[in-house]
């Protein structure tokens, strides 16, 4: 009996030892002193991230890192855009437990967070692999390569009558037919619809025509992408402008009355910006999650279970970089920068004032 007890002791030591061994693998590739950060990872036990992913997106990428580190728990929270910013201010100002990673498609919101002192330095060992544009000062790194849509109902619509551009969508809108049936983000709750709106303001000559095609479409407003979808889907609105092309691409292969448009004259290229809370409690779960978010491993479950369109060149699958800049064009495709360039709109004064313009013309009832 005492034997058989000491062979079983026997046996769990070298499992636990096994188990041990596996968790502390450093990646391939990656510098031996990585070891370091698993380890003191595993102590710590967990990582929150506040996160405007989707949870059903972001599970595989969860699920595959959970059997990468076992024995880091994600503590994962979903929200909108608008609250991830929100309810990191608010928890920072009280003093209170926030999160250690901050993930978001709000890349202006991420970047004034980042800008304004938030974000850790850390230079992630994966940043050779993304590009340039991807990345500020070793600080908010972009972790997907994701288009701006216009989306539109495929059995109300004509073929003749689809956009292929945004002159074609302004004149689209501009037409009876289009009266209330036109969706976009509301601007002033969604910081992704903010943005991607700031951002045409610069990359479209003739915005000022698409802010009044809407105000003459009297066009409808909406928080999030879902929303856009089962409109669209159900008839209720005929076309979205705008919308997160990653999300209404997967809908678009199991729902037959939706379609997607690539602008042909150029796509917003938007990135979820990941950051490191300079705070974090969980600080080496922390680079852990934020290097497997870049790494080839993960790059791929993006590519193929999440599928918001991989960053790396050399990763491949369903949606990806190189088969977005091959469908769309090299020269048509406009990355959105991880760079404070792009909080010009966000200063009080400019954000009013470009606010108002909206009410004014695209708001107008």
């Amino acid at each position: 009996m005492q034997t058989k007890t000491l062979l079983q002791a026997a046996l769990a030591t070298a499992f636990a030892s096994l188990a041990g061994a596996a968790f502390a693998q450093v990646p391939a590739g990656y510098p031996a002193d990585y070891q370091k950060i698993i380890d003191a990872a595993k102590k710590e036990g967990k990582v929150v991230i506040y996160s405007a992913t989707d949870s059903k997106a972001a599970a595989p990428l969860i699920k595959d890192f959970s059997a990468l580190y076992p024995g880091i728990t994600v503590e994962y929270n979903d929200m909108n855009s608008t609250e991830v910013y929100n309810r990191f201010i608010s928890e920072v100002a009280a003093g209170g437990n926030t999160a250690d990673v901050m993930w978001s498609s709000a890349m202006d919101l991420q970047m004034r967070l980042a800008s304004d002192g938030y974000a850790l330095k850390y230079k992630s060992v994966e940043a050779a692999k993304i590009p340039g544009w991807a990345m500020w000062d070793d600080q908010a790194y972009g972790t997907t390569f994701e288009p701006a849509a216009i989306v539109y109902n495929k059995r109300l619509l004509d073929p003749k009558e689809v956009p292929k551009n945004h002159d074609d969508f302004v004149k689209l809108i501009a037409t009876p037919k289009f009266k209330d049936k036109v969706t976009t983000y509301d601007i002033e709750k969604s910081g992704v619809g903010f943005m991607f709106m700031a951002q045409d303001a610069k990359e479209y000559p003739q915005f000022l025509a698409l802010q009044n095609a809407f105000g003459t479409a009297k066009v409808r407003v909406q928080s999030s992408t879902g929303t856009m979808m089962e409109r669209i889907s159900s008839g209720e609105n005929l076309i979205g402008y705008n919308v997160l092309g990653s999300y209404a691409l997967v809908r678009a292969k199991t729902d037959p009355s939706i379609g997607v448009v690539l602008p042909k004259d150029y796509t917003l290229i938007l990135s979820r910006v990941q950051f490191i809370n300079k705070n974090a409690k969980n600080v080496n779960a922390s680079k852990l999650w934020l290097d497997y978010v870049l790494s080839h491993r993960g790059q791929t479950i993006i590519a193929n279970g999440a599928k918001l369109f991989a960053i790396r060149a050399d990763v491949t699958g369903e949606t990806t970089s190189a088969e977005l800049i091959k469908e769309i064009g090299a020269a048509n495709v406009k990355p959105i920068p991880v760079h404070p360039i792009i909080l010009q709109f966000l200063g009080p004064a400019k954000r009013m004032a470009f606010l108002k313009q909206w009410k004014e013309t695209a708001g107008k009832k």
